[in-house]
């Protein structure tokens, strides 16, 4: 057997998801055009004649048959052109551009929180399976699961905002007095440390608090549980019996040993919980007023503004596409094996 190299696993994941890209082009620009509403008549706005309606629809070329369009949308995606937004006036990439960093931000720090409780605690439920603290750990990811996400931001908004008054009013990235710090990476609390503006880091803490706190709760669930299963799975193979009756620390055991061979189906969920909170942050965006792609494709499905929902779309689905990229050859550095062919 010959070890995969990492450029031949970067290819081959990479062409593979050619033809998953190309779908999602396909399949989003039929879903936006069977959509309800006329964009043409949202741009020119309740007053207009019919006569103004279908210049505008001239215009943005949705007289025109639907391979043609598909045609032009196809080549204008090989250009880089994703269009201009009807709702907002810019061309999509600068929209995305500027709205994705918030998005990033908010879920990164959201899995940050969930992996910091998620995997302590399904590491000690393991170690103690059927105790008190293994019914807690399993009420507590049932509970993540079942409770919305909108219903945790609203519930921690009233007791930490309203009643308590400890957190700002969950109205952005940052107050009315503070002003974002100079753009390096478009994440507040790295650029505000890279320019060592320490007030602005703690203002962007803590408006990214809460919501993060909302995400995290609700991706500690899966976390936790896999954690806990894949760690009990390990400590009952016979290799970790072994190790015990060579008179190996416990400690040893259970990090150096155990918690490395049970991170592969972690690892493998915290790759379908990050993609899935990217995509579908939208309600703790609104909740409190955060400025990202979730809030921006809601828009946009309203306005039936074609480009806008289009770019979204395929954003995710090549966002979508790296992560998976970078948790196969997370893979091979968890387990040798994984790069075998």
């Amino acid at each position: 057997m010959a070890r995969s190299s990492t450029a031949s696993v970067v290819v081959r994941r990479v062409m593979g998801a050619i033809p998953s890209i190309i779908g999602v082009i396909i399949v989003t620009f039929v879903l936006t055009r069977a959509l309800p509403g006329d964009p043409a008549a949202y741009f020119a706005g309740p007053a207009a004649s019919q006569e103004a309606i279908d210049q505008i629809r001239e215009s943005l070329g949705l007289n025109r048959s639907l391979p043609v369009q598909f045609l032009i949308y196809v080549g204008e995606l090989l250009r880089g052109d994703l269009g201009n937004s009807l709702t907002t006036g810019q061309t999509v990439v600068s929209d995305l551009l500027t709205r994705l960093p918030a998005s990033l931000e908010l879920t990164l720090a959201g899995l940050f929180f969930s992996l910091t409780l998620a995997l302590p605690l399904g590491i000690l439920a393991a170690t103690r399976p059927g105790s008190w603290i293994d019914h807690g750990v399993r009420v507590l990811a049932t509970a993540g699961v079942s409770l919305p996400t909108f219903f945790t931001g609203l519930l921690l908004i009233y007791v930490f905002y309203f009643l308590l008054g400890i957190a700002p009013a969950p109205l952005g990235r940052l107050a009315i007095l503070y002003s974002a710090p100079n753009q390096v990476t478009g994440l507040f609390l790295i650029d505000s440390l890279l320019a060592g503006d320490v007030d602005t880091f703690r203002a962007a803490l803590g408006q990214l608090m809460l919501p993060a706190i909302t995400l995290g709760l609700f991706a500690l669930a899966p976390l936790a549980r896999v954690t806990r299963a894949a760690m009990l799975s390990v400590l009952s193979s016979d290799f970790i019996r072994t190790a015990r009756a060579s008179g190996l620390a416990p400690s040893t055991i259970l990090f150096g040993y155990a918690f490395r061979n049970a991170m592969l189906p972690v690892v493998t969920t915290l790759g379908v919980v990050f993609s899935f909170l990217l995509g579908a942050n939208v309600l703790v965006e609104k909740v409190f007023a955060w400025p990202g792609i979730g809030s921006y494709a809601v828009s946009a499905l309203i306005a039936s503004d074609y480009a806008a929902v289009q770019g979204f779309v395929l954003t995710m689905a090549l966002l979508y596409v790296v992560l998976n990229l970078l948790i196969d050859l997370l893979y091979a550095v968890i387990d040798p094996r994984a790069g075998v062919e």
